[in-house]
């Protein structure tokens, strides 16, 4: 695999930086950043006789060389927020210390098409509690595969790209009994965690099994400031066994129990009591299938999520809630490759069947009068049926990626009751209604001796989801409104086009990547003044509309010095910028933002020390809730070190974050909740050789 960085700066941003005053501690973010090597990290993926043409990053998580995977992880026992969070790519909306959501190109789940080893699943939380990232965890994961914009549109319909997290696996190494048992701890939280793996593998069979468990406690921000519900508990379950039927065909499955109870959201007015998900698949696998076409795989999967928000936990609730949710996703997939003369062609046919429920009932405090009842998500089914294709065309010195989706999308609210709700506002809706999606992506690599330059252009649109479609009276805490679905809304489309360039050299890397979305009927809530709310307390009622258009701007600079084989750093700045056809902010837009580690590897010893950071949010939209947040900077350092025992292995890694205790919220921090102060961490792992 070959490792390129890829990010720009243009010269307004380096004047923006100096009006900022933060343009000395960007600079020093570039000394001060190193990562790991390029194994280890995040690298863009290349085909061995294709040069890359791929817009994507992939964070590594675990791996089989346990060594690679200590010395590389400043945290190895991070959550899959901090994993996720800690990349180039993908920043996180944080609504507490437990499930974050995740934002690519400054788009949100809605706009994302996010999977499970190419599974799709779909979270059951009307307000967005439990983004699909949260039903995994680090231990399920080999790596976390991220494309941008329609480059990701392999897994599924997307506009700002796509989030795949991939299950680790042994792959029939023949590595026969494997296994380690790891635990840690942290002091700002109180936070417990412990787990285990135990691997069997051999070139016919292998299984893989692992378990962990996580606890924690209210946290405390910087100065010592205690975050009300902020605690969690969740435990995590996973087995996946391979067989060789013959040499060119393998049987797989997997399996995925998770389980979150007495989750808190601090920046929510509501907490969660249970978030459990049932993940499951089979597969077959066979390198020749027929004729010149390759490497054929066919899934099929089921997935079963339940959510149950309530207030039961909170004092003086103006009136007490219970709002559970339900999620269950059926779907498919199969896929083949064709290589014929410089092309390598990819063709893959998809489908799901999703099914989502929720409601809330509402307990008045007076016995006297009676509970109220209402379907906030009234049984939404959608059947969705796709045929992707691409074909990466190797040229001298350059290459040709062109790609396409095609798929037919149907809704049916099932609930009478909950159709009627609608009808309430929308008289003339149909139950049911058929969208046609689609999307086509250019993206081209030429090679200029040691320069690198890739360049794409891309179409593709989305359907509503169900909660901006078909949601019913959903309250967001943001900006303090009921929104209202619109089954009439049109499907979303967005432009694209994006530009990457890259320095390779043998020491440093220089790259500069930006892109640029131009999204016509751009889907947002806006206040309706001729209704009422429901949520006591609530401003008004928005309802789910289409813009003309929307404009968002990313660019982004990322370098790389190897100053000796032991020591590294690498440094990023980004730029981003949103704004719909009036000129008005569009939330949740991130400010210049940078990130930096500096890491030392030698034998059995290795540390690191990180910086991040952002300049004031300037470009924020009260009409959505948000108001100025102001810059910091954050850093943290780790140390690790390995022992032998007898013919296994101990590795420990201990370090702090927000050394300096800094009190600080970020731009996608939910109702300005704080961040973690001070918190010191240890890990401690036995790999059973």
């Amino acid at each position: 695999m070959k490792t390129e960085y890829s990010i720009g700066l243009s010269h307004s941003t380096i004047g923006t930086l100096k009006k900022t005053k933060l343009f000395f501690p960007v600079l020093l973010a570039m000394v001060f950043h190193c990562f790991s090597t390029a194994q280890e990290s995040k690298v863009d993926l290349v085909t061995d006789s294709i040069l890359p043409v791929h817009l994507e990053e992939v964070i590594v998580i675990s791996s089989y060389n346990k060594a690679l995977e200590h010395k590389s992880h400043h945290k190895p026992l991070s959550t899959l927020d901090e994993y996720l969070e800690s990349s180039n790519k993908v920043n996180m909306i944080k609504r507490g210390a437990y499930a974050w959501e995740p934002v690519l190109n400054d788009m949100s789940s809605e706009r994302l098409s996010i999977t499970i080893d190419g599974m799709r699943v779909f979270g059951a939380c009307t307000d967005k509690m439990d983004p699909i990232t949260s039903y995994v965890d680090v231990s399920n994961l080999s790596d976390v595969h991220v494309a941008s914009g329609q480059q990701g549109a392999e897994q599924g319909t997307t506009i700002g790209g796509g989030i795949d997290l991939r299950l680790e696996k042994s792959n029939f190494k023949p590595k026969g009994w494997v296994g380690s048992v790891e635990t840690g701890g942290e002091t700002n939280n109180e936070a417990q965690i412990i787990g285990g793996e135990l691997n069997y593998s051999d070139e016919a069979f292998y299984v893989d099994t692992d378990v962990i468990y996580r606890k924690a406690e209210n946290y405390t921000a910087g100065g010592g400031e205690e975050v009300p519900f902020s605690q969690f508990e969740k435990y995590n379950i996973s087995a996946n066994a391979g067989y060789k039927v013959s040499d060119d065909q393998q049987i797989l499955a997997s399996f995925i129990y998770d389980e979150a109870r007495d989750v808190g959201y601090p920046a929510l007015p509501m907490d969660v009591s249970l978030a459990r998900a049932f993940i499951g698949s089979i597969s077959w696998k066979q390198s020749n299938f027929v004729g010149d076409l390759k490497n054929w795989e066919t899934k099929l999967y089921a997935n079963s999520i339940t959510h149950i928000m309530d207030d039961s936990q909170r004092p003086d609730v103006p009136i007490r809630m219970d709002m559970p949710g339900w999620s269950d996703t059926y779907g498919y997939y199969s896929q083949a490759e064709l290589t014929l003369n410089h092309h390598k062609f990819l063709m893959k046919l998809d489908g799901f069947y999703n099914r989502s429920l929720a409601e809330m009932t509402m307990y008045p405090n007076n016995p006297n009068e009676r509970e109220m009842f209402m379907l906030t998500w009234p049984d939404v089914r959608t059947i969705n049926s796709g045929f992707y294709a691409e074909d990466e065309i190797n040229l001298k010195e350059s290459s040709l990626k062109l790609s396409t989706r095609l798929a037919i999308q149907g809704f049916n609210v099932a609930d009478e009751f909950g159709l009627n709700s609608l009808r309430i506002f929308y008289p003339e809706m149909n139950q049911r209604q058929t969208r046609f999606l689609k999307s086509v992506s250019a993206a081209y690599h030429k090679k200029f001796k040691t320069l690198h330059v890739n360049g794409g252009l891309s179409y593709g649109d989305r359907a509503p989801s169900v909660s901006e479609g078909f949601g019913f009276y959903l309250f967001n805490s943001f900006d303090n409104h009921d929104y209202i679905g619109d089954p009439d809304l049109k499907n979303e489309k967005a432009i694209e086009t994006n530009v990457k360039v890259s320095l390779p050299l043998k020491k440093i890397n220089i790259g500069l990547e930006a892109n640029y979305f131009h999204t016509m009927d751009f889907i947002i809530g806006e206040v309706n003044p001729d209704l009422s709310v429901m949520t006591i307390g609530a401003e008004g009622v928005k309802v789910y509309k289409n813009l003309e258009y929307a404009d968002l701007y990313n660019i982004s600079l990322d370098t790389k010095y190897e100053i000796t084989p032991e020591l590294l750093w690498t440094g990023l700045i980004s730029y981003h910028r949103g704004t719909d056809q009036d000129g008005q902010n569009l939330p949740f837009i991130s400010p210049i933002a940078y990130n930096s580690m500096m890491q030392y590897t030698t034998g059995t010893f290795s540390g690191s020390l990180t910086m991040r950071g952002a300049a004031d949010q300037v470009n924020f939209n009260p009409v959505f809730g948000e108001d100025r947040s102001n810059a910091y900077t954050v850093f943290s350092m780790a140390l690790g070190k390995s022992f032998p025992v007898n013919n296994d292995t101990v590795y420990v890694k201990a370090g702090v974050e927000n050394i300096f205790d800094e009190f600080y919220s970020t731009y996608t921090d939910w109702n300005n909740i704080p961040r973690m102060g001070r918190n010191f961490f240890m890990t401690i792992s036995y790999a059973i050789n």
